[in-house]
């Protein structure tokens, strides 16, 4: 019975670990009927404040950012957040279950390490023998910048991995040798123990659960069939990509143990602020400075788009903060659709490091204003009769 009790305290530390990991929608901020546009911008701004380049030997952001990640991971796959709506982190655990199991199975494989080994059946049955040796997915965040996020771009990145040991053939046993059928559990993978009237199923001590031993392992990669490496992989980056936005290469993660298939290689797209645009969704928003001159009298400014200079009309009598749309010069969505506009917003500057003579000339424009102040300008008339009134009724 001493075996039932230690799986069992595995497994309930297992699930008291996940019960105190933060919430998912927590984590990002939202609500849990969030919809995935939501989710996108609350990942978008988190993503850019912990980001380890922002944040460099800072520990704390470094975690956070990959919770952050984790979480927009799970919450944006409709199967794994419906997982984790029902189950909560149970049931998004990849490490819940047999090994390489992900989303909904994690939350029953928990259950099945319990009474599958006690009772030798069920879901949990053959684990050694069965047990996927499918290498772990990486994930690997690219930050790009505004202009190739929306026009598109190939990148080379260079990712640490695990791959395939060439002189084995990711066997792990010395060239010109195979691996034996392990003696202890006769290539099951598993040994069954007799304790009163239960009968425990544990993994076999040999082999570890491969069901094979190495009598002479290979001195390239010392049995384990994989080595360390550096891949340099080449990305193609499609048009109109967005921070939270994922590329799967497929086989280009881990390579499995034993000769066992390779994971996948994720690419998280992180793009970086940019000096002058700011998106959101597939609109582009700037800021264009204008003297008050242009602003009372109208006039024709060049504007920056990402295709180029394009002249942006100013009407007279302009205010600050005014928006002007520019159809079409936004970003085209990568999933499809129309391109975006481009909003820009006009900002009065106040000019500064005047001279006396043009101190003396507003100085007479702003006394030939007070004349007809209520017709030339209303809001700040407006404002100033809006106080006088507010304190006459305080009287």
């Amino acid at each position: 019975m001493a075996a039932i009790a230690t799986r069992g305290v595995t497994t309930n530390q297992h699930w008291f670990e996940n019960m105190a990991k933060q919430d998912f929608y927590e984590l990002l901020g939202v609500a849990k009927d969030a919809t995935p546009q939501e989710m996108k911008k609350a990942y978008r701004r988190l993503a850019m404040k912990y980001h380890p380049d922002r944040n460099p030997d800072d520990k704390a952001s470094e975690e956070k950012f990959k919770d952050i990640s984790e979480a927009y991971e799970i919450l944006t796959d409709d199967q794994k957040r419906a997982a984790y709506d029902r189950y909560g982190h149970a049931g998004v655990d990849g490490n819940a279950g047999a090994g390489g199991g992900a989303g909904a199975g994690g939350f029953s494989d928990i259950f099945g390490d319990v009474f599958g080994d006690i009772f030798g059946g069920g879901g949990g049955g053959g684990r050694g023998g069965s047990r996927s040796n499918r290498g772990s997915d990486l994930r690997y965040t690219l930050e790009l910048d505004l202009e190739d996020a929306v026009k598109g771009t190939t990148v080379e990145i260079r990712v640490p991995t695990l791959v395939h040991c060439a002189p084995c053939d990711g066997s792990g046993a010395k060239k010109g040798t195979k691996p034996v059928t392990c003696q202890t559990c006769g290539g099951a993978g598993q040994v069954r123990m007799q304790q009163g009237f239960f009968s425990v199923q544990q993994t076999c001590p040999t082999c570890r659960g491969q069901g094979k031993s190495i009598k002479d392992p290979c001195r390239e990669c010392h049995g384990q069939g994989r080595k360390e490496k550096r891949k340099t992989l080449s990305v193609k980056i499609p048009p109109g990509v967005d921070t939270g936005d994922r590329i799967r290469l497929a086989g280009e993660g881990e390579a499995g143990s034993h000769g066992g298939p390779a994971g996948d290689l994720y690419v998280q797209v992180a793009v970086k602020d940019h000096a002058i645009f700011q998106r959101e969704g597939k609109d582009l928003y700037t800021e264009v400075p204008i003297s008050f001159v242009d602003a009372a009298l109208g006039g024709e400014l060049e504007v920056p788009t990402l295709d180029g200079r394009v002249k942006l009309k100013i009407p007279a009598e302009s205010q600050t903060g005014k928006l002007f749309r520019l159809r079409g010069k936004g970003v085209a969505p990568v999933r499809g659709g129309g391109a975006g506009d481009l909003l820009c917003r006009v900002i009065l500057e106040t000019p500064v490091n005047l001279n006396k003579d043009q101190k003396e000339m507003l100085k007479e424009f702003q006394t030939s204003l007070e004349k007809e102040a209520h017709r030339q300008s209303p809001k700040k008339h407006g404002w100033f009769d809006g106080v006088k009134q507010f304190f006459d009724d305080m009287l």
